[in-house]
């Protein structure tokens, strides 16, 4: 349970970093609102898996989800370049999570 609910916690991490992209520095209320949300609720999922998983492992896990997934938002919606070495460098925080998933006894 706990790694799904740091799988939750990476994904409300690219909702606040998408909602505080838009802002606008913020100027903007409902995204803000949301950021703060999505913030709330992906600290509170985090901090419920830390009960279990190991601090090195989750804070990797959960940080890699959300640059993944602002990644993939940046490129989907913002018109952000996708270039092979973009896609490489994304791979390689993949195969670092996957490691560091596979490393962890728990």
């Amino acid at each position: 349970m706990a790694w799904i609910a740091l799988f939750i916690a990476g994904l409300f991490e690219v909702v606040w970093a998408t909602a505080m992209k838009q802002s606008d520095g913020f100027t903007r209320l409902w995204p803000t609102l949301v950021m703060i949300v999505a913030m709330l609720l992906s600290f509170a999922c985090l901090a419920w898996s830390l009960k279990v998983l190991p601090l090195g492992t989750a804070y990797t896990i959960w940080t890699g989800i959300g640059a993944l997934g602002a990644f993939a938002v940046g490129i989907a919606f913002f018109g952000e370049a996708l270039t092979v070495l973009r896609l490489t460098a994304a791979a390689l925080i993949v195969s670092g999570l996957v490691l560091m998933k596979i490393s962890t006894p728990v």
